[in-house]
């Protein structure tokens, strides 16, 4: 049985090398993080939650939660479940009248709405593990340099500052 790792969403950053967007999850006690390169729009959904921005219309994400707020269905949790080619994939927990639901998703799209409905953010162990031996390739190649040691202590001690307004 895997274990689940519950995190939290620690900042977003921008990539500088590539301008991509990158969401930071770090545990609760804040001794593991990973990274997660997402799209600018997921990116934007994210920020506009951790800043508590509201806009005159609905974006996707509130959209989509308030419609399941309506359709009497709560997320429960989201877990970030596996990792492969250097993509991340997530499930999100739904309950419907007692009856428990899982949607596959996009880790971005999961957050997003996690945030929204204060829903758990998990990653399974297997998840971080392998996180910390991605093959990063192009996308940093400035990090290349840096053991897998060396990149899990750059991650590990990063703090609310260093993601500018961002931060949570």
């Amino acid at each position: 049985m895997t274990m689940l790792i519950e995190m939290k969403v620690f900042g977003l950053a921008i990539d500088p090398i590539t301008n991509t967007p990158i969401v930071i999850l770090k545990d609760l006690e804040e001794k593991k993080a990973i990274p997660i390169w997402i799209g600018l729009f997921e990116a934007s959904a994210i920020a506009t939650e951790l800043e508590k921005i509201s806009f005159s219309r609905p974006m996707t994400h509130d959209l989509v939660n308030e419609m399941l707020k309506i359709l009497d269905v709560e997320i429960t949790k989201i877990v970030i479940n596996d990792l492969r080619n250097n993509t991340f994939f997530a499930v999100i927990h739904l309950v419907k009248n007692a009856e428990n639901i899982t949607v596959d998703s996009r880790p971005s799209d999961a957050i997003a709405l996690a945030l929204r409905a204060n829903a758990h953010i998990f990653v399974d162990e297997k998840v971080v593990e392998k996180s910390m031996q991605m093959d990063f390739g192009k996308k940093t190649a400035d990090l290349s340099k840096y053991s897998k040691d060396k990149l899990e202590e750059f991650l590990e001690s990063l703090s609310p500052e260093d993601f500018g307004k961002y931060k949570m």
